[in-house]
C-alpha cells in the first residue's frame, strides 16, 4: 500500500488495559537477562513464559509501576506497547480489524525469511526479476521499486527494496518466487497468523494494496516479535537508505523516525481507508539491562490523505517511545 513514499514516488498525495504493565524487579532483570516475554493471553489474562501464569511478586508490582507511567496514547486508533523482559506497557483502542496498509510486509518478510533462511550480513539466495516485476516498477497509484526483467537480484536486497521504499512489486515478485503466486503465499500469511495467535488478523494479499487485509495493533505487536528474533530481518528494518542496481535510484527509509530515540525499525503503511500505521522498535536500557521496546500505532487520520496519516502515525510512535524511554527505568526503579 502507499507508504509516506520515497523521492522517486511521483506524488505522495495521490497515491495512497486498562492499562497493564507486568515488571520484573531490577534483580530479577539482571538475574534472568534471557528476554523472557510476559504479556496478555487472547483471554486478557497475564501470561508468563511457556504460557503460564506470572509469579505473584511479578504481578504485584503492576498498579504501582502502572499509576507512574502516564504514556501519551493516540487519541483515535488503536495502539499497543511491550518491552522485551518487562511485558506489555497496555493496549488502547478497540481492537477491531481494520486495514493496516504496508504494514502487511512484515508478515510478507517473516514468511519469506522463515522459508529461505539467511545468515546475518549473507546476502541470501540469486532471484531473477521477472516481467510483471519490472512492468510494474513505475506507478502513480502505489509504492514499487524498479528492478530490470531478467537481472537477478540478491534475496537481501530484494528485501530491502520491499521493506525500505515499501515496493508492492517486489512483495508480489517474493509471493511468486516463494509459492508461484500471490494465492498460495497469502494461504502461507495466514498460517502463520494462526500459528502466532493473531485471532483477528486477515491477510488477503502480500503487499498491503487490499484493504481487505486487516488487524489489530495487539496482534501486529505478536507479530513484530516474532520477526525482530531474526536477526537478518532486524538488519532490514534497520536499513537506513538503499539503492535500486541499475536503476541510478537511492530510496531513504519510510521510517521517518529510524535512527532517533532510540529507534531500530521497523515498517510504515499508509492510505487513505487504513489511515497512517506504524510499527516501531526502538532500545533503552532499563535496570542496567537493554531492552527491546516495540509498539503498534493503526488508523491514525483515517480517510485524510496518506501523507496526513503517516505523519500522525509518526507523531504518536514519537510521543510514546520518547515517553516511554525517559519514564521506565525509574518506574521499574521504584517498582
Amino acid at each position: 500500500m502507499p507508504d509516506f513514499p520515497a523521492a522517486a514516488r511521483r506524488s505522495d498525495l495521490t497515491c495512497r488495559f486498562r492499562s497493564l504493565l507486568v515488571p520484573l524487579s531490577a534483580a530479577l532483570a539482571l538475574a534472568t537477562g534471557m528476554g523472557t516475554w510476559y504479556a496478555l493471553d487472547g483471554g486478557g489474562h497475564l501470561t508468563g513464559p511457556g504460557g503460564g501464569a506470572p509469579a505473584a511478586d511479578t504481578a504485584s508490582g503492576v498498579a504501582a509501576v502502572a499509576r507512574s507511567l502516564h504514556l501519551p496514547w493516540p487519541a483515535e486508533g488503536q495502539a499497543s506497547v511491550e518491552v522485551e523482559g518487562i511485558g506489555s506497557l497496555g493496549t488502547r483502542g478497540e481492537q477491531r480489524p481494520v486495514p493496516i496498509a504496508s504494514v502487511t510486509k512484515v508478515m510478507t518478510a517473516y514468511v519469506i525469511l522463515k522459508d529461505h533462511p539467511m545468515r546475518a550480513g549473507s546476502p541470501g539466495a540469486a532471484i531473477t526479476a521477472d516481467e510483471q516485476a519490472a512492468n510494474e516498477s513505475y506507478s502513480s497509484v502505489e509504492t514499487t521499486a524498479p528492478v530490470l526483467a531478467g537481472r537477478t537480484y540478491t534475496q537481501r536486497r530484494l528485501l530491502e527494496l520491499m521493506m525500505v521504499p515499501s515496493g508492492n512489486n517486489i512483495a508480489r515478485l517474493f509471493a511468486r518466487w516463494d509459492a508461484g503466486g500471490e494465492k498460495a503465499f497469502v494461504a502461507k500469511m495466514n498460517e502463520e497468523a494462526t500459528a502466532l495467535g493473531m485471532g483477528r488478523t486477515t491477510y488477503t494479499g502480500v503487499s498491503g494494496m487490499e484493504t481487505s487485509t486487516r488487524s489489530t495493533s495487539a496482534d501486529q505487536l505478536r507479530l513484530a516479535r516474532a520477526a525482530m528474533k531474526d536477526p537478518v530481518f532486524r538488519e532490514i528494518v534497520a536499513t537506513r537508505t538503499v539503492e535500486a542496481p541499475g536503476a541510478g535510484v537511492t530510496f531513504r527509509n519510510t521510517n521517518k523516525l529510524l535512527g532517533r530515540d532510540g529507534v531500530i525499525g521497523l515498517k510504515t503503511g499508509s492510505s487513505t481507508p487504513a489511515g497512517g500505521n506504524l510499527v516501531w522498535a526502538a532500545t533503552q536500557e532499563v535496570a542496567g539491562t537493554p531492552r527491546l521496546i516495540l509498539g503498534v500505532v493503526l488508523h491514525q487520520r483515517a480517510g485524510t490523505t496518506p501523507a496526513e496519516g503517516g505523519a500522525a502515525a509518526h507523531e504518536a510512535a514519537r510521543a510514546l517511545i520518547a515517553e516511554i524511554r525517559a519514564t521506565l527505568p525509574d518506574a521499574v526503579a521504584r517498582a
